[in-house]
């Protein structure tokens, strides 16, 4: 177990098939913001099979992992729609391979609703995705808006359980 004073490593995901949006947060104290060290997106090829997207995906992640060894992940649950069940399906495809690969390196997770992640970060559990890039560059001192929204999505996720678990600490 990390002692307070121990750097703790968040991977925040959004699941995605075809944009994976993946943050590594740096938290070395609970009383300061934590640190962006890395994010970004994992994509496939719209004309791969279903089964080569999963692989790429889980090997994509698998590398992140080793070589981050994050502390935890944070990973967006899925929302599922009655009028769209097919893109829940698939979705939880994705979402499996990577719970798969935290599982496989013994990497806990802590899963948050789309409204938990922003009310953490905005205080209300409805917001535009330009309102969370803007409140993830905000609290990150990012020069940028992180692009595209499912790195600002990642970074909320991280940053969501930094606020629910490393601050209480």
């Amino acid at each position: 177990m990390k002692t307070q004073n121990s750097p703790y490593y968040i991977l925040g995901i959004d699941p995605g098939l075809a944009c994976t949006g993946y943050a590594i947060l740096l938290a070395e104290d609970k009383r300061k913001d934590p640190i962006l060290v890395e994010g970004g997106v994992l994509n496939n090829k719209k004309k791969d099979t279903l089964e080569i997207k999963l692989c790429n995906l889980f090997t994509d992640l698998s590398k992140i992992i080793l070589e981050h060894k994050p502390d935890v992940m944070a990973v967006e649950n899925l929302y599922s729609h009655y009028n769209h069940p097919r893109t829940s399906i698939i979705m939880g495809h994705a979402r499996g391979v990577i719970l798969l690969a935290a599982s496989k390196e013994k990497i806990p997770v802590h899963n948050y609703s789309a409204t938990e992640i922003k009310k953490s970060l905005l205080g209300v559990g409805r917001a535009t995705k330009m309102q969370i890039q803007m409140v993830v560059q905000q609290r990150l001192n990012l020069t940028d808006l992180p692009e595209p929204p499912d790195l600002a999505d990642a970074i909320a996720a991280a940053y969501c359980d930094f606020d629910r678990h490393f601050t209480r600490n």
